[in-house]
């Protein structure tokens, strides 16, 4: 399935998204990794964009054939896919991105949140993304860091485009003690986004 999806990310809905991911990449000394936008979600035509914090550990592990999709194997994936069907949203029916497109590590190594110096050093990424997105029409950020990235491209660039953004709690299993709640405010979130893209 991955190679076949792979083969498909300059498909005309996805280029443009996976041009900025090809610049992503190459934007740094070393080569850093980046996902591809997943060609079976909306692309450019996206009217919802769900916005995650960073690439998960297996996706990264993926490489070349690592997608920032619902399909992943991996419980935040899961729990995503899961509310976007409790919601009755179509499988096509949003993008779904992270606030930053890389992953983020701590000095000794080790997968970390954003912070908000990851969050600035990406900014200019999610800028890009808002603009190459001209129907959005609403953001669900899901987890704090992928919120605050939100809010700060719409209130320091003057340039970016105000749109409503939902914020639901991050449906990870370091989260597990309240998973129950982060589940019902993240279906409902993609609900509630529904009806602002409908409207």
């Amino acid at each position: 399935m991955s190679t076949d999806r792979r083969s498909r990310v300059d498909e005309p809905h996805v280029f443009a998204l996976n041009t900025l991911v090809r610049a992503w990449r190459a934007a740094v000394d070393e080569q850093r990794f980046v996902p591809w936008f997943d060609p079976d979600g909306p692309g450019v035509n996206a009217r919802i964009l769900v916005l995650m914090e960073s690439p998960g550990p297996r996706t990264v592990a993926a490489g070349d054939l690592g997608f920032s999709t619902e399909d992943n194997d991996d419980p935040t994936a899961a729990a995503l896919r899961a509310a976007r069907v409790s919601a009755g949203m179509a499988r096509d029916g949003y993008l779904r991105w992270n606030v930053v497109p890389w992953p983020t590590y701590d000095a000794a190594g080790h997968r970390r949140p954003p912070l908000v110096r990851d969050l600035e050093e990406a900014r200019p990424a999610l800028a890009a993304l808002w603009a190459a997105l001209p129907d959005l029409q609403v953001v669900v950020a899901v987890g704090t860091p992928a919120l605050q990235g939100v809010m700060r491209l719409m209130t320091i660039d003057e340039t970016a485009r105000v749109v409503p953004a939902l914020g639901a709690p991050h449906p990870s299993p370091r989260n597990a003690h309240a998973r129950a709640e982060a589940f019902n405010r993240l279906r409902v979130a993609l609900e509630r986004a529904q009806e602002i893209a409908t409207s």
